[in-house]
């Protein structure tokens, strides 16, 4: 099985200003640089037949290459425990048709609709059971942002899962015009 997703990988220096971030709370689980990326998609878990059908589909996705900066950051929850910190992303209209034209794209070779809203996002952080209190790391980071930054191609990502962490590699780049 292949448990794949779509992102936008960060430009080397919106990265650096994502990594400096990672002080200060006990216990996060740090993305580290090869792991940070805006996913336009997750997919999950595939048959090899399906996922040659995903990245054959995902080819025909193209329009224009968005411009994406960072904006604030805030954590995710589950069951009112944190489990991970993200960079919040400037919502934008390339932004909201790319997701749509992969949406689109995916339907076509049968993969469900994403039942979750997009939002956009990059995750510095995750959590097991016991998060610390991350109220001063969010208000430390309110005023968070990066320029803007043109991606001009997206990536399917196969995600491993492991000991340290998840594992994530490129398979397959589409350019975007």
């Amino acid at each position: 099985m292949h448990r794949l997703f779509v992102a936008l990988r960060p430009p080397s220096e919106m990265r650096r200003g994502l990594l400096a971030l990672r002080t200060g709370l006990p216990g996060a689980r740090w993305q580290n640089e090869e792991q940070l990326h805006l996913t336009l998609r997750f997919i999950g878990e595939v048959d090899r037949p399906e996922a040659e059908d995903i990245a054959a589909a995902l080819r025909a996705v193209d329009g224009p290459a968005p411009d994406v900066a960072l904006n604030g950051v805030g954590a995710f929850d589950h069951r009112g425990t944190v489990n991970a910190l993200w960079a919040g992303v400037v919502r934008n209209d390339a932004l909201k048709q790319l997701h749509g034209r992969i949406e689109r794209a995916l339907a076509r070779v049968g993969i469900a609709p994403d039942a979750r809203a997009f939002h956009p996002h990059v995750t510095v952080a995750r959590f097991g059971r016991h998060a610390p209190d991350v109220t001063p790391f969010l208000a430390a980071h309110a005023a968070f942002a990066s320029d803007a930054a043109r991606i001009d191609h997206m990536l399917l990502f196969e995600s491993r899962l492991g000991r340290e962490g998840a594992h994530y590699d490129a398979v397959a780049r589409y350019p975007l015009s």
